[in-house]
């Protein structure tokens, strides 16, 4: 699927085919919510979401909204071209570890600056995220973080046939 035809968007959403290259990072007005080895991990309405074509929104929540023990750094890095160098964390509730389920942009590039202090989660591995009390899907493959609800429309980067966006 070289070049995709945009799913229809409904009333309320917004199409990912919409959303900017280079991506945007945008506060919002949203609760997030995490639950995580059978406990709330996080809970806050200081939501910032980074829009990209193709992607849905990857939700950046602050570093102090996560319960004391839940991120533990975690070996590695990565870079993005358009945010910067990213460092990586375990979520931890009691027994329950997810190896390098969030990650951070210790020093975000120009343009990306709101993002300094905040962490991304992917959802997959978590009991349930949601965003305004709608549970969250995880985007479709097992390389991107992106959070789908019904307030957006596809299709998404990362299903199979997606490489070529």
């Amino acid at each position: 699927m070289r070049h995709p035809s945009p799913d229809p968007v409904g009333p309320g959403q917004e199409s990912v085919w919409d959303f900017p290259r280079p991506p945007r990072a945008e506060q919002v007005d949203a609760r997030v919510t995490i639950d995580f080895g059978g406990e709330r991990i996080v809970d806050t309405a200081d939501v910032v979401r980074v829009l990209e074509t193709s992607h849905p929104p990857t939700y950046y929540l602050p570093m102090d909204a996560f319960a004391p023990g839940a991120l533990r750094p975690a070996a590695g890095t990565s870079f993005c071209e358009f945010k910067g160098a990213a460092r990586y964390f375990d979520v931890v509730a009691g027994d329950a570890v997810a190896p390098r389920a969030a990650w951070t942009y210790p020093d975000p590039t120009p343009g990306f600056e709101v993002l300094d202090g905040r962490v991304a989660v992917y959802p997959r591995p978590m009991d349930r995220c949601t965003v305004d009390g709608e549970i969250v899907q995880p985007q479709p493959g097992g390389f991107y973080g992106g959070w789908v609800t019904s307030a957006v429309a596809g299709p998404f980067k990362g299903m199979p046939g997606s490489m070529g966006w």
